[in-house]
C-alpha cells in the first residue's frame, strides 16, 4: 500500500496558535507571544505546553468540555442540578490532576447533596418533572466513558452491533437503586430495577449485568460502586480507548476515530499490531491516567506539527491525507473560541484570573451572550457543524465587533494605533495579536501602501480600525489550522 507523505512542519507561533486554543480555548495574547519568544532552548514548546497545563485557564476551559460531554448543556431542574456547581467541581478536579478513573468513578457512584457534592450532579442532571431516567444515564455513561452507543438498544436489539436489548436493561439495572431525595443523591437497597414486558405489557424485574468483561465485576458494594469500578477497570480497554479519544479530539478539533461515542470494539492486540488509540490508551492506564501527561504525548506528536496544507491536486489525495493524520486537520472553530479569541485580540495584555474583575466579567457575559446568538452546539461539539450567514454577520457586525473594532485607550485598536513606531511594526503588531503570525511581504506592503497615503493621525486611525476589522473577519481567524 502505497504511503501517504506526511505535510510540512509549521512555524513555532502556529503551533503556539493551536496550544492555546486547545487548552484554553483563545489565541495567545501579545504579551504571551513576547514571553515565548523570549524563551531560549530547543525545547520551549514543551515548556510552554506544560505552563499552559498549569494555568488556570486550562482547568476551566477543559471542565466546561467535559461538562458538555458527561451532562450536556441544559440547565435542568435548578431546585436539584446545578451545573455550574458541576463543571466548577470538575475544573477543581483537573486542576489538582486527580486521576481520570478516580474522577469517573466519583461521578458514577458519588453520593450527597448536588450543592455540597456538586459530582453528584451527573446524576440529578438525568432528572425531568421530577423523575430520574435511569435509561439517560446508562446512555450518558457508556457514551461519555466507553466511547459507545448502545441508545438503541433501549427498545430494541441494535440492528448494526452485537449490544442487545438485555444489555441495555441490565447496564440500567445498576442505576435501580438511585435515589434522589431533598437530602441528597443515595442508595436505597430496598429498591428494585423493573421494565415492562413487550410481550405479556406487565412488570418485570431486571438483575444487574455488563455485557463483557463480567470477571472484572467486583462482587462488593453498591451496585453504582461495582459499575463504577468495571467500567474503570484496567481491563476495560474501551475506558482507556474513549478517554484518548476524546482528549486528540479537543486538541485537535476533531477525534482521532469518528465519531466520538462509536469507536469499534477494542481488537486483540496479541493477534494484531496495537493502533494509535491502543497506545496512548495503555500509556494513560499505566502513568496513572494523568491527563495532563497525556496532552502533553498528544500535542507532542508529529500529527498536531503539519501544515492543514498540502500539495496534493485531487479530492482523493487530500481525503486519504486527512484520513491518515499526514494533515492537520482544518477545523472551524467553536463558538466559545471564537468570542475568546475576539475578546483576548481586544487586550495587549493577557486575559486571565489575575485581570481586573471589570475585564473578566466582561468576559463572561460577552461569552454568554455571544454563544446565544451565534448558536450553541450543545453536547455533541465535536461533530463537524457548517457555518451560516447570521454567524458572518454577527462577527462583523455584532456590538462586540463594533465596540473592538473601533480605537479607544483601553483597547488593542487605539493602542496600536498610537504607537510611536514605523507603520511596518504597526502591520506586525495587528497581524500578531489577531492571527498569532506576521504578514506576508505581499500582505504588509499592501497595508504600507495605506499607512505612506496617510497625512494625519486620524487617518492613520482609521487605517488601523480597518485592518483589524479584516483580520478579525477572515476565515484564518476563524479556523484553527
Amino acid at each position: 500500500e502505497k504511503k501517504t507523505p506526511p505535510a510540512s512542519t509549521v512555524s513555532e507561533l502556529t503551533q503556539l496558535r493551536r496550544l492555546s486554543l486547545a487548552l484554553h480555548g483563545t489565541v495567545p495574547s501579545l504579551e504571551e507571544i513576547r514571553e515565548f519568544e523570549s524563551m531560549q532552548g530547543a525545547d520551549r514548546l514543551e515548556r510552554w505546553t506544560q505552563k499552559l497545563l498549569a494555568d488556570r485557564r486550562f482547568a476551566d476551559y477543559f471542565s466546561e468540555r467535559f461538562t458538555r460531554a458527561f451532562v450536556g448543556v441544559a440547565q435542568g431542574q435548578f431546585i436539584i442540578f446545578r451545573r455550574d456547581r458541576f463543571k466548577a467541581w470538575l475544573s477543581e478536579q483537573i486542576q489538582e490532576n486527580t486521576p481520570y478513573d478516580e474522577l469517573v468513578r466519583k461521578l458514577i457512584a458519588g453520593e450527597g447533596l448536588w450543592t455540597g457534592d456538586p459530582q453528584t450532579n451527573f446524576i440529578t442532571s438525568a432528572v425531568a418533572d421530577g423523575n430520574l431516567d435511569r435509561t439517560k444515564l446508562t446512555g450518558s455513561t457508556v457514551r461519555a466513558f466507553l466511547g459507545q452507543r448502545i441508545d438503541c438498544a433501549q427498545c430494541h436489539d441494535h440492528p448494526f452491533d452485537h449490544w442487545k436489548q438485555s444489555d441495555f436493561e441490565g447496564l440500567t439495572a445498576f442505576y435501580g437503586q438511585v435515589e434522589v431525595q431533598v437530602l441528597g443523591v443515595r442508595a436505597n437497597r430496598k429498591l428494585k430495577y423493573e421494565v415492562e414486558d413487550r410481550m405479556t405489557l406487565e412488570q418485570r424485574e431486571v438483575a444487574p449485568r455488563v455485557p463483557f468483561l463480567t470477571e472484572c465485576l467486583p462482587a462488593e458494594g453498591t451496585l453504582r460502586e461495582r459499575l463504577a469500578e468495571w467500567v474503570t477497570h484496567p481491563d476495560n480497554r474501551r475506558f482507556e480507548r474513549a478517554s484518548a479519544n476524546r482528549i486528540w479530539g479537543l486538541l485537535f478539533g476533531i477525534p482521532y476515530i469518528d465519531p466520538v461515542d462509536d469507536l469499534p470494539a477494542p481488537t486483540d492486540i496479541s493477534q494484531s499490531p496495537p493502533g494509535l488509540l491502543d497506545i496512548l490508551g495503555q500509556d494513560f492506564r499505566e502513568n496513572g491516567y494523568d491527563i495532563k501527561r497525556l496532552i502533553q504525548i498528544i500535542v507532542a506528536s508529529r500529527p498536531f506539527h503539519l501544515s492543514s496544507e498540502s500539495e496534493f491536486e485531487s479530492a482523493d489525495q487530500i481525503d486519504a491525507a486527512t484520513y491518515n493524520w499526514a494533515l492537520f486537520p482544518l477545523v472551524r472553530l467553536r463558538p466559545e473560541q471564537i468570542i475568546g479569541s475576539m475578546l483576548q485580540a481586544s487586550s495587549l495584555k493577557t486575559i486571565d484570573q489575575n485581570s481586573n474583575l471589570i475585564m473578566r466579567g466582561r468576559r463572561f457575559f460577552s461569552e454568554l451572550n455571544f454563544v446565544k446568538e451565534y448558536g450553541d452546539l450543545g453536547s455533541d461539539e465535536l461533530n463537524d457543524f457548517p457555518g451560516t450567514i447570521p454567524q458572518a454577520l454577527l462577527r462583523m457586525n455584532g456590538e462586540f465587533a463594533k465596540d473592538n473594532g473601533s480605537a479607544s485607550p483601553l483597547n488593542s485598536v487605539g493602542r496600536i494605533a498610537s504607537l510611536d513606531v514605523p507603520a511596518e511594526k504597526r502591520i506586525e503588531t495587528c497581524y500578531l495579536v489577531c492571527l498569532t503570525r506576521l504578514p506576508t511581504s505581499e500582505e504588509r506592503d499592501y497595508f504600507l501602501k495605506q499607512y505612506q497615503s496617510a497625512t494625519n493621525q486620524q487617518q492613520r486611525v482609521k487605517i488601523t480600525e480597518d485592518l483589524y476589522w479584516a483580520l478579525y473577519n477572515s476565515p484564518e481567524f476563524s479556523w484553527n489550522h
